[in-house]
C-alpha cells in the first residue's frame, strides 16, 4: 500500500508539473504574441496617421475625388507610370513641384521619383529587408539603409526622428501586410525629366 502511495504521489506530482510548466510556456507564447500583434497595433497607427498611404498607396478615382485603392495599400506607384517630358521652368527651385494625379510620383529640381513598394513582397517590396536596414533608411536616408539617396518628397527625415521602437512597430506592421506585386518605377534624375529641345 505504501509503495502504492508514493508511485501515485509520483503520478500526480509529475502531470502537476507537467501541467504548470506548459501553462507557463503558453503564458510566455501569449505574451509574445500580444506584444507583437500590440507592436502591429502601433506600427497600423503610425503609418496610418503619418499619411504613408498618401503617397504610397495609389488611388481610385471617385465622385468625391481619389480614395485609396485598398488593394493595392502601400504598393507605391504602379508599374505602368509614365513621366512625359517636363518643362524645367515649371519646377525649378522656389516653383513647382508636379504629381501623377495619384500621387503616387512627383516631378521636381530633383528629377522623377517614384514612391515605394512598402509591401512584403521579396521581389518588389521590402519582403527581403529586415528590421536594421528599415531603421536606417529612415534615419539616414539611404536606400536599404546603404544605397542611394531616398528623394524628395519622401519625409525620411522627420520619419527617422521617431523611436527606434515606433520604427521598429511601423516595420513590423508594414511586413504584416499582404505582399503585392508590384515593380515600382526606377528614380530619374533631371537630365532625363527635362530632356532639351
Amino acid at each position: 500500500m505504501f509503495r502504492f502511495k508514493i508511485a501515485f504521489s509520483i503520478v500526480v506530482f509529475t502531470f502537476m508539473a507537467v501541467f504548470i510548466f506548459s501553462a507557463c510556456d503558453n503564458s510566455a507564447n501569449e505574451k509574445k504574441e500580444k506584444s507583437h500583434a500590440d507592436k502591429v497595433a502601433r506600427g497600423e497607427f503610425l503609418v496610418t496617421f503619418g499619411g504613408c498611404g498618401d503617397c504610397h498607396t495609389p488611388k481610385v478615382f471617385t465622385p468625391k475625388g481619389p480614395v485609396l485603392d485598398t488593394t493595392k495599400m502601400l504598393s507605391g506607384s504602379p508599374s505602368t507610370t509614365q513621366i512625359s517630358e517636363v518643362d524645367a521652368n515649371l519646377v525649378k527651385p522656389g516653383k513647382w513641384v508636379l504629381f501623377t494625379q495619384d500621387i503616387t510620383a512627383a516631378v521636381g529640381p530633383w528629377g522623377a521619383s517614384f514612391a515605394a513598394n512598402l509591401t512584403p513582397d521579396n521581389e518588389t517590396g521590402i519582403g527581403s529587408w529586415n528590421e536594421e536596414m528599415f531603421i536606417n533608411a529612415m534615419r539616414t536616408g539611404k536606400h536599404l539603409g546603404a544605397g542611394r539617396p531616398i528623394m524628395p518628397p519622401m519625409p525620411w527625415e522627420l520619419v527617422g526622428h521617431h523611436s527606434d521602437d515606433d520604427l521598429k512597430a511601423m516595420f513590423a506592421y508594414l511586413k504584416s501586410l499582404k505582399p503585392v506585386k508590384n515593380k515600382v518605377p526606377d528614380y530619374m534624375p533631371p537630365d532625363i525629366v527635362f530632356a532639351q529641345k
